[in-house]
């Protein structure tokens, strides 16, 4: 099969690679249907993560089972399926508990893009569609994997309720989702930040009813001035600098909360303070496998279209641009088709 490697900083490649086999009687494979370039692939891209050898990259999938181990049950050959980056096999302690992005077998997908996917923990990850969706809906689906969930999550986390005003920092495709779950989930207020007319234009149409272009301690004193010098109910931190988490703290409202989910890079936060702002904290790798029966019907009956965030389609085979249109800024999200 073909898929995109990482060779170094601002190389991918689109290469030769050996076919997935089943490893283990709780995996599947998968062919493709669709995937994309995630924001978090341009950490290293960008060289602000190690890469080491050169390696597989990709980890939001959708597409159709093609053979499972002996031990999966829950999905078949044919067909199509949604899963998370994030594998899981639904039966540790902290699966029970809601927490399948923490499961004790878990394993993070890191090779879909490619034509054919293994994937591990099938019997728990997986979830198929009644039938196969059309492909209008796939990008939906394939937001859904990744940055609709952890855009749900950042809400989930920062206890957006209804009537409540929520702020999100950030305008990539998780911070857009971050609004549509923070419209889902009944927020009468939502600020977006964003310095991108096409970003928040988009913002706007997921329901975003304000958007502030202001960053850091300015961004801070605006959202203070639109909530009555108060603060923000929610705050969905969807980027993972330092700047991006001070912002969001100071942001909230005594008694508010932040939900972070942006890969940390360089952020240490100030115990002092936060103890003396009252504010919640919480985040982490989403718990997407919680998600998924939701959203996959919020999607297929056309209550939500996330999959508005890809902005950029090509070929798989021209992954190379899909990361370079990101990194410049020239694209939300890529999605690829094999």
């Amino acid at each position: 099969m073909r898929g995109a490697v990482i060779h170094a900083p601002g190389d991918v490649r689109f290469e030769t690679l050996d076919d997935p086999k089943i490893l283990h009687p709780t995996d599947a494979i998968i062919r493709t249907a669709v995937t994309c370039v995630c924001g978090s692939d341009l950490w290293p891209y960008r060289g602000a993560e190690p890469i080491g050898d050169p390696h597989p990259m990709g980890h939001e999938y959708v597409g159709f089972v093609e053979e499972v181990g002996s031990e999966v049950t829950s999905v078949r050959p044919g067909q199509f399926v949604v899963g998370s980056f994030a594998t899981s096999d639904d039966t540790c302690a902290n699966c029970r508990n809601g927490f399948p992005s923490n499961c004790l077998n878990r394993e993070f997908m890191s090779t879909c893009q490619a034509e054919h996917v293994r994937i591990p923990n099938a019997q728990g990850t997986l979830v198929a569609t009644d039938g196969v969706p059309d492909e209008e809906f796939w990008p939906g689906l394939l937001a859904v994997s990744d940055v609709l969930g952890t855009g749900w999550w950042a809400a989930d986390a920062a206890e957006v309720r209804p009537g409540s005003t929520a702020v999100v920092v950030g305008d990539g495709a998780v911070g857009l989702c971050g609004v549509i779950a923070a419209k889902e989930r009944g927020a009468e207020r939502i600020i977006a930040m964003s310095r991108h007319a096409s970003r928040q234009n988009l913002a706007l149409a997921f329901g975003a009813t304000d958007i502030v272009t202001e960053r850091g301690e300015e961004g801070v004193a605006r959202i203070k001035e639109l909530t009555g010098g108060i603060g923000a109910d929610s705050v969905l931190e969807c980027v993972g600098t330092a700047e991006a988490m001070r912002q969001a703290l100071h942001a909230a409202r005594p008694g508010g909360s932040v939900g972070f989910v942006g890969v940390p890079h360089d952020v240490a936060v100030d115990g002092q303070e936060l103890f003396f702002s009252h504010v919640g904290l919480r985040g982490g790798p989403a718990p997407v496998r919680r998600y998924l029966p939701d959203l996959i019907d919020r999607v297929l009956t056309g209550r939500i279209n996330p999959g508005k965030v890809f902005d950029l389609t090509l070929p798989l085979e021209r992954v190379a641009e899909g990361y370079q249109a990101m990194d410049e800024r020239r694209a939300v999200k890529t999605l690829l088709t094999p």
